[in-house]
Formats: C-alpha cells, structure tokens, sequence
C-alpha cells in the first residue's frame, strides 16, 4: 500500500501519513513517545504495531497540530496527545 506507515531504524520513529484536506501530510512519532504513551510497563513494545493499535488518536494529534499552524513534517510528541480537557492517555 502506497503511504503505509513504517519504522525508520535511524531515526527511531514511526513515518506516517495523514490525510488532511485531501493532501497526505507527512508525520512521524518517536519509538519512545509510543513507548511512554502507550505501553511504558511492556518490556518487548513493537513500534509500529503501537502506532497501529492507537493510530486514530494519534493522527487525530497530526490533525490539531496542522490546523494549528505545523507544517510537514509533523513530530507527534508527548503532550500533543493529551485530549480537549487536558486529560493524558492511559
């Protein structure tokens, strides 16, 4: 599939894409941002597999960072996935 996201050994994060207004917006997450995030007590976390399993959330971040001014490449970090009310993620 054209635009799957994958892991970027060298960078050590997440590429992805976005679709925002019909253009695909280029973005990426560091392994250790989907690691605190969403698996911080797992010893054998999966990078892209994480990304997999909260995707929707975390383009939803790609989405509020672009309609507040980012510019590709969007970086998804910690406290761009925190929701309206300030609330982390669990």
């Amino acid at each position: 599939m054209l635009n799957s996201p994958f892991f970027h050994e060298a960078s050590g994060a997440v590429r992805f894409w976005v679709p925002i207004d019909g253009a695909m917006v280029g973005a990426s997450i560091r392994k250790e941002t989907l690691h605190y995030c969403y698996r911080s007590t797992a010893i054998d976390d999966e990078p892209l597999e994480t990304y997999q399993l909260h995707a929707q959330e975390i383009d939803a971040a790609v989405r509020r960072r672009v309609s507040g001014g980012s510019i590709e490449p969007v970086m998804v970090r910690d406290h761009d996935l925190h929701d309206a009310a300030g609330k982390g993620i669990e």
